[in-house]
Formats: structure tokens, sequence, C-alpha cells
């Protein structure tokens, strides 16, 4: 458990930084073409195009961003194999607070007194599932279960980049959303896939899951990237926090064999509904960073950053 439990704190820290990483490498390549008067950087419905997404993802803060994304993968993993997804998803999900953090720093952004408790409700939240959490369960599934975790994922990866695209700049919260769907399947597949444990490469490959993994890994890298470009950092995080927590958490107590300690199950599901409050209030009351165009930053951040210089 303890070991679990540290896995699954390093994975948020990474995941934290990477995001604040990213977000500043997004906000910089959209910088540039406002100042090349680019066209080609929105679609017609005033989203991020791919290309606007691509050169955002070659600047150099969004490339080790997101080498701390992959870093933060492996960690998730073995902590999803190692904790209760409704444990292991949740202190993954408090990068929340390290993405909070970080943004007054790398952004210029200021939180509210409200965001500061919100983000003080979700670490008790964690507080409450750490104390209640019991053993993982084993994880073994029918195959059957493999393939429809994969088509689930194809459907909301793809609809839900189309969806996004339609939208535009009103999208930021559903990719942020879409991304942690895509996070939390990650998450279930990595659990129940086969030839881990002992490791059989020809059962790993033959693994649906495997591939489920791929499709929400990709997907949800994209559609974080997209709603980084278009809407605030921590709302676009505490979007995807709850992504990936409720759905892999649920799953994982109705069809993995999750299970709390004895006499503590309330306790659960106290902090697992506090800290998707929690995440969902950083959302709510995240003031919207004002923005020329899509990924724009905002006055304080460009004035942090011009200092920087």
């Amino acid at each position: 458990m303890i070991i679990g439990l540290l896995t699954a704190v390093a994975a948020s820290a990474c995941y934290g930084t990477g995001s604040v990483l990213q977000a500043v490498g997004s906000r910089k390549s959209a910088r540039r073409e406002a100042a090349e008067a680019s066209t080609t950087g929105v679609t017609q419905h005033g989203g991020p195009s791919l290309s606007s997404t691509a050169k955002a993802a070659m600047t150099w803060e969004f490339m080790v961003g997101t080498v701390l994304d992959f870093l933060g993968f492996g960690l998730g993993a073995l902590a999803a194999r190692l904790l209760p997804l409704f444990l292991s998803q949740t202190v993954i999900s408090a990068n929340l607070v390290i993405t909070a953090v970080l943004s007054i720093k790398l952004l210029g952004i200021r939180l509210s007194r409200a965001e500061w408790s919100s983000i003080g409700v979700v670490c008790g939240a964690l507080v409450l599932l750490a104390t209640a959490a019991g053993p993982e369960g084993s994880g073994h599934t029918p195959i059957a279960a493999h393939w429809w975790l994969l088509a689930v994922s194809v459907v909301l990866m793809l609809g839900g980049t189309l969806i996004v695209r339609l939208l535009g700049v009103r999208a930021a919260i559903l990719a942020g959303l879409l991304s942690g769907l895509g996070f939390g399947a990650l998450g279930v597949g990595v659990r129940v896939l086969n030839g881990v444990a002992p490791f059989h490469l020809p059962s790993l490959l033959g693994d649906p899951a495997l591939y489920a993994i791929l499709v929400a890994g990709i997907g949800g890298m994209y559609l974080h990237t997209v709603a980084l470009q278009i809407g605030s950092v921590n709302g676009a995080t505490a979007a995807l926090v709850v992504g990936e927590t409720v759905v892999p958490g649920i799953l994982g107590v109705l069809w993995l064999g999750d299970s709390s300690r004895p006499g503590f199950a309330w306790v659960a599901a106290l902090g697992f509904v506090v800290a998707v409050a929690g995440a969902v209030a950083v959302a709510w009351f995240g003031e919207p960073e004002p923005a020329d165009g899509p990924g724009a930053p905002t006055a304080d951040g460009a004035k942090t950053e011009m200092a920087a210089r």
C-alpha cells in the first residue's frame, strides 16, 4: 500500500508539472502565430487547428512536459496495479494542486480564495480515501470486456475530437473532461491488461486492452493539449480530474473487485464524492483567462514571461 501511494504521488507530481509546462508551450506557440498574423492557427469554429496543436507540441516546454507525462504514465500504471482504482486515480488527480501552484509562478495566474479553499477540500478528501482504502481487486475480466473497453475508447476519443473541433473556443472544459475520460480508460486498461504478470508477449499483444490504452492515451493527450490552448489551465485540469477519477473509480468497485477497509466504506464514498466536488469547484470558481485567440496567455502571464526574458 505504501509503495503504491508513493508511486501515485510521484505520478501526480509529473502530471501536474507537465501540464503547466505544456500550457506555457501552447501559449508561446499561440503568440507566435498571432504575431505572424497566421490564419491557419484556428478552425472555422475558432478552435485550434491540427497544425496549431502540432506547433505547440514542438516547443521545448511542451516537449519537456510530454516527457514528464510519459514518466507519470509509467508511474500511474504501476500505481493502478498496486492500489484500488478509486484511490490511485484520485491521488494521481491531485496533480490539480501542483498545477495550480506552479501556474502562479509560470503563467502569472492569481488564484482566488474560493479556488484555494477548493484545492484544500481536494487534499482533505485524499486523506479520507487513503485512510479508507482496502485491498485492490484481482483485475481478471473476460476478454469480451476488453473489447468493450477498446470500442468505448475509440468512440470517446474520435467522437470527442469531432465535437471539440465543432465547438471551437467553447470546448475547453469539455476537452478537459474527455481527456480525463481517456486517461481513466487508460488506467482501467492497465489494470486488466493480460500478459503483464507473469510477462507473456503473445498474450500482451493479443489483448484488446493494450490497444485501448494506446487509443485512450494518445487521444487523451491530444484533447488535453487542445484544452490547454483554449481554456484556463486550472479549469481544464479540474475537468480532467473528474473524467479520470469518477468512471474508473466506479468501475474498479463494480467490475474489478476494489474495496475499502471493513467498516470504512462510507469514508471511502465520502472522500470520493468530496474529491470530485472539490475538483469541480476549482473549475467553477476558476477565473477565465482572457485571450485574443486560442491559447493566448493572460495579461498577467504575458507580463510574467516578458519579465523572465
